[in-house]
């Protein structure tokens, strides 16, 4: 894949960190068809018994880089780079070692768990198909407790159930298995406020119970910063921020998450319309020589064009150091 040279945005790791559940290193995907890659260098780390967000706008590439981490990549697309779960190369793992990996390492919580649940099964069956004769199974009573659904939720059909009880059994689902690390792709999306502030704190109670990593992708800055030790901000296929969580949010070095943070409302926000973020990132048959984000951003020069910026204090941008 001819990509140009992205420089890995990342932590500075510690002796006394825990092991990684997930490794993303120079991941580059792209599609037939497409002169932009969809994922162009992403570099990722999530530790076991940490929560990591990931954050952009739609079409940014999250939802692929959590998918990637189980194998579920487009027809079509070329790959290089690599993902690791548990110490495991995933783009090596044949048909039978992913099945495996999905049934017992890795678990991911869709943000619409309608279309995840054939509707002529009973919920029963949905959470147990992959456990069912294993010690895991017995696990299922207590583990319905902690997702806060009642037992007979098991003889009923999705249709019988209303949003936030499918999203409980999508995570007890998720969380059944005993997985190392757990993906949650938008998962409060299409929840009403107070459904998505028990959902959150649920993944939050269970990830620290459970003591396995978890990836949380959303569009959500203030889901993000209430959930998460650190984040990675991504754009256009890229990681152009990443920190521990309070620190970047309260100090943003990039004009990308600076603009995001401006634009999400915020209960003590004056009246009156938000700041909105100008323009539109680009579009997949559009290349792009120098960093993405330059038509948008205010601090660009010319330097921002020609170039990719390397980071600086966890920041992709030719003028992090600018104030903001």
């Amino acid at each position: 894949m001819n990509a140009p040279v992205n420089h890995p945005v990342h932590e500075l790791p510690t002796d006394s960190a825990p092991d990684p559940v997930l490794e993303a290193a120079d991941l580059r995907l792209a599609l037939p068809g497409h002169a932009r890659p969809v994922l162009a260098g992403v570099n990722l780390t999530v530790r076991s018994g940490e929560t990591v967000a990931l954050v952009g706008e739609s079409g940014s590439g999250k939802s692929l880089t959590a998918r990637a981490a189980l194998g579920l990549l487009p027809p079509g697309a070329e790959v290089s780079g690599a993902v690791r779960v548990t110490g495991q190369d995933v783009l090596a793992l044949d048909a039978d070692r992913l099945r495996a990996l999905r049934s017992t390492t890795a678990s991911m919580i869709f943000q619409d768990p309608r279309s995840a649940m054939n509707p002529l099964r009973r919920i029963g069956d949905f959470l147990t198909e992959t456990v069912r004769g294993t010690a895991r199974a017995d696990g299922l009573p207590g583990l319905l407790d902690a997702v806060g659904l009642p037992a007979r939720v098991l003889r009923q059909y999705p249709h019988e159930l209303s949003g936030g009880m499918l999203q409980r059994v999508m995570i007890a689902a998720a969380l059944l298995p005993g997985p190392r690390l757990l993906l949650a792709d938008e998962p409060t999306t299409a929840l009403d406020t107070v459904t998505q502030a028990e959902i959150i704190a649920l993944l939050a109670r269970l990830r620290a119970r459970e003591g396995c990593g978890l990836l949380f992708v959303t569009h959500d800055l203030e889901l993000a910063a209430a959930i998460s030790d650190r984040v990675y901000v991504m754009y256009a296929g890229r990681i152009v921020e990443t920190g521990p969580a309070a620190a970047l949010f309260a100090h943003p070095r990039h004009p990308y998450t600076r603009a995001l943070l401006d634009a999400a409302p915020r209960h003590d926000s004056p009246p009156g319309p938000l700041p909105a973020l100008p323009g539109r990132p680009p579009d997949l048959r559009t290349a792009v020589t120098g960093c993405a984000f330059a038509p948008r951003c205010p601090r660009a020069t010319g330097l921002c064009d020609r170039e990719i910026p390397a980071p600086r204090a966890g920041a992709a941008c030719h003028h992090a150091e600018l104030p903001s």
